[in-house]
């Protein structure tokens, strides 16, 4: 049994719970693959590692890949599969499987959004981000950074620890539900707000302002999100480029974009010369 199997079935929970369909919005799902756009998707053979209910791969698919294919170790494959054929998708894949071990031929790109972080061994995931990209292909990645989420980590964190041995319905309907709610105001204030300048030091300023374009359904999602899983890790600036300094990766390809301060998004190229296993 992998070591993120609790983890996986914890947000099974979350994703199977969900009503049909993407929960993001088209500008989201651009904004998180920024700077690669629909077009580096066109034609190609993707993967995405933690792939949950296929709320990102519904609209990966819509992009014109050659072909799709998401891995996820949760039996959010369930709701994946049903997400993919209701939106009419076609020539894609669901694999239930754990990521970390997950090899293939090789993919032209292969992606990981809001996984990593949640593994026992965020490095062994990322791992397999590179060893499942064929060689001259792209991968792309984001995870929760340790900059920028001190209020989180000491707040949100510990109370995580509690709840993720709840039952999912507690710690969805009798915790987040209403717990979620100061902030949903907040970060509304913050927007309506925004064209004050003293304001852009407050806490999660920048992620209130992206976060506050959505309803409160979503809010409560993002925090039983939070509250759910067994396993959060927060990632610095350094750690990130040291997986950049991999051996299989060009080094002339990377970037690094700190996201809504307090995440990071980043990737490459694998070098033509790289081996395609291992």
């Amino acid at each position: 049994m992998s070591g993120d199997t609790a983890t996986a079935e914890a947000f099974a929970t979350s994703w199977n719970n969900l009503p049909g369909g993407s929960v993001y919005t088209r500008a989201q799902v651009q904004e998180w693959f920024a700077p690669l756009t629909e077009s580096d998707f066109r034609d190609k053979t993707i993967l995405e590692l933690g792939c949950g209910n296929a709320s990102l791969l519904v609209h990966v698919a819509s992009w014109k890949p050659a072909r799709v294919e998401g891995v996820d170790l949760g039996a959010s494959v369930l709701a994946a599969e049903t997400n993919m054929r209701a939106a009419g998708h076609e020539n894609y894949t669901i694999t239930r499987a754990d990521l970390t071990s997950f090899r293939s031929d090789g993919f032209d790109l292969v992606y990981s959004i809001g996984v990593l972080h949640h593994l026992k061994s965020p490095k062994s995931g990322f791992e397999s981000v590179i060893a499942n990209v064929r060689p001259g292909g792209r991968f792309h990645c984001w995870v929760y950074a340790r900059e920028g989420n001190g209020i989180i980590i000491w707040l949100v964190d510990p109370l995580r620890k509690i709840t993720s041995h709840f039952p999912w319905w507690v710690t969805k309907y009798l915790i987040a539900t209403p717990l979620v709610l100061p902030y949903y105001f907040y970060a509304k204030a913050l927007r309506w707000l925004r064209h004050l300048p003293w304001l852009r030091k407050a806490p999660l300023y920048d992620y209130s302002l992206w976060i506050a374009q959505r309803d409160y359904a979503f809010f409560r999602h993002v925090a039983f999100d939070q509250l759910v899983t067994p396993q959060t890790s927060y990632l610095d600036k350094t750690t990130v480029e040291e997986w950049l300094h991999h051996s299989k990766i060009a080094a002339d390809s990377t970037y690094l974009i700190f996201r809504n301060g307090n995440s990071w998004k980043f990737g490459g190229t694998v070098r033509s010369d790289a081996i395609a296993f291992g």
